[in-house]
């Protein structure tokens, strides 16, 4: 049975190498992002990118496909310099905590007019939530909850940004649902240099990958 399903893949290979190729193609060219999102991120450089001068970084570089933000003694990230919208939109990443005890992704992005955070494992590595909501943290606020966050494992962070909602997933678990109406959205002044958009981490050493955008219509 084994040798015919191989004979039979082999055959359709040989039948149909464009379509083989076409698909591999396809695979590679989107940078792990879902059909309609563009790849923020190359896989081999920072291009479009800069590290956050912080001041308190540490080294920032890319290995393996990853974006590898070292502990510093305070915030280590980067700052995207390309076009970024400011409404309408969903961002998907993946993240690891390599070491450190503390936020592995504190993503700072626009709604509208005004920027946020979403801190996934800040206060001593647990506290997922926005920061900052009408002047609260994400460890204050109604976003905050708890979840266990383990090293050297990747987790898949959703974010969606609407006129009236901000939205987030880890893994498909729904995080933060809140609706924005009449509510003062801020940062902290720790991250002001992520602005529009960055992601950072604080005395922790994290990985990034699959980096994506897409608009939502």
């Amino acid at each position: 049975m084994i040798g015919t399903k191989l004979f039979l893949v082999m055959l359709f290979c040989t039948l149909f190498p464009a379509f083989s190729s076409a698909q591999s193609h396809e695979q590679k060219s989107t940078g792990g992002c879902d059909s309609g999102f563009v790849s923020l991120f190359n896989g081999k450089t920072l291009d479009g990118w800069e590290i956050t001068d912080f001041g308190t970084q540490g080294d920032v570089y890319v290995e393996k496909g990853t974006i590898v933000l070292r502990m510093g003694d305070g915030c280590t990230g980067i700052t995207l310099k390309k076009d970024f919208p400011e409404i309408n939109y969903e961002v998907t990443l993946e993240a690891e905590k390599i070491d450190g005890d503390d936020f592995f992704c504190g993503m700072t992005f626009p709604v509208g007019k005004d920027p946020c955070t979403l801190i996934v494992g800040g206060w001593g590595g647990t506290v997922v939530g926005l920061s900052s909501i009408d002047g609260l943290d994400a460890s204050e606020n109604e976003t905050g909850r708890m979840k266990k966050f383990s090293h050297n494992r990747w987790y898949k962070i959703r974010l969606r940004v609407t006129k009236s909602l901000i939205q987030a997933w880890i893994d498909g678990e729904k995080m933060v649902d809140l609706p924005t109406e009449g509510r003062e959205l801020s940062i902290r002044s720790e991250v002001e240099l992520s602005q529009p958009f960055g992601i950072a981490s604080w005395k922790t050493t994290a990985a990034l990958r699959n980096i994506c955008v897409g608009k939502i219509k």
